[in-house]
């Protein structure tokens, strides 16, 4: 039986490793379906703290498997398909190979994905002027316009931080009103670096290798434009990937996993949650790499408690 297992190998799982490794617990890391997470599929980062630089994504998290694996961990290039989570373990984890493993202390750190429109021209130019994080890459795009989808509080906060750079920021909204609470809504509504395109959907995402713009339609006149912009942010919020354990692991409303009071402890014992799978707020690189931190010293004083 393992002493600690880590589902996903994103910021927060690897640095869970990283804290495990050196406390000689031998972690094994479930690498899940997309090894490195989010971070691998973003080209220059340049808000993560030690690179003065932009450094790559793909880079950034190889270096943090480089020194997970120099401290001992294991590696697992497979997902995780069913688990049967007990108080206080052991725990069992069916992979998608067939192989079972059992563990006395679990990590959850599976991420969350942004949602998208599903547009072939989104999916195409992502990277390339299309993104999901005003945060991560908002300063990119001084001085020059871009959109932002959505009509909830991500969107007009996004909205709002994006003027920071930003020479225009046109939001695009299906209905003619906001779902953002009415803070959010009304500082989006009277920024004047704030336009708004309602009734409106985006058909499709425009430019070959960089977005030149993107073309709407009304859905009340069924009427076409275009709008001008190097940048296209989806701010349609996230969904975690915390659905297989639905059930038995506390969530919010929105599947995000809810953690007790500071800690990263859940409502099973023995088991730890950690990244974005658990952050509905932040969803950064560093925010999930300490949380990853926490987890891994909680899981370590744990497992000590139960010897």
């Amino acid at each position: 039986m393992e002493k600690v297992v880590i589902i996903g190998c994103g910021a927060a799982g690897l640095t869970a490793a990283i804290y495990a490794a050196r406390a000689n617990l031998a972690p094994v890391v479930v690498t899940g379906s997309l090894p490195g997470g989010l971070l691998t599929q973003t080209t220059d980062v340049e808000n993560y703290p030690g690179f003065p630089e932009a450094v790559n994504g793909f880079d950034l998290m190889f270096k943090f498997q480089q020194q997970a694996e120099r401290f001992g961990t294991k590696m697992v290039n497979d997902t995780v398909v069913k688990v049967e989570l007990v108080d206080g373990g052991p725990h069992k984890l069916e992979l998608g190979s067939g192989e079972v493993i059992e563990t006395a202390a679990l990590i959850i750190a599976t991420g969350a994905s942004p949602r998208w429109l599903s547009l072939p021209s989104e999916d195409r130019l992502k990277n390339h002027g299309v993104s999901a994080c005003a945060t991560c890459d908002g300063a990119f795009y001084r001085d020059v316009p871009v959109v932002v989808i959505g009509g909830g509080d991500t969107a007009m906060e996004e909205a709002s931080f994006l003027t920071k750079f930003a020479s225009k920021v046109t939001v695009v909204h299906r209905r003619d009103e906001l779902r953002a609470s009415k803070i959010m809504a009304d500082r989006a509504l009277n920024n004047d670096k704030i336009e708004f395109c309602w009734d409106s959907v985006v058909e499709e995402v425009l430019g070959e290798t960089e977005v030149e713009g993107i073309r709407v339609k009304n859905l009340k006149t069924g009427e076409s434009a275009v709008i001008d912009c190097v940048g296209y942010f989806a701010a349609l919020g996230h969904v975690p990937s915390t659905q297989i354990f639905a059930g038995v692991v506390d969530m919010d409303d929105k599947g995000f996993i809810i953690l007790k009071n500071s800690s990263s402890y859940t409502n099973i014992a023995g088991v730890f949650g950690a990244g974005d799978c658990a952050d509905s707020v932040y969803r950064q690189a560093v925010t999930a790499a300490g949380m990853g931190c926490k987890a891994a010293i909680d899981a370590e004083r744990w497992l000590a408690d139960q010897e």
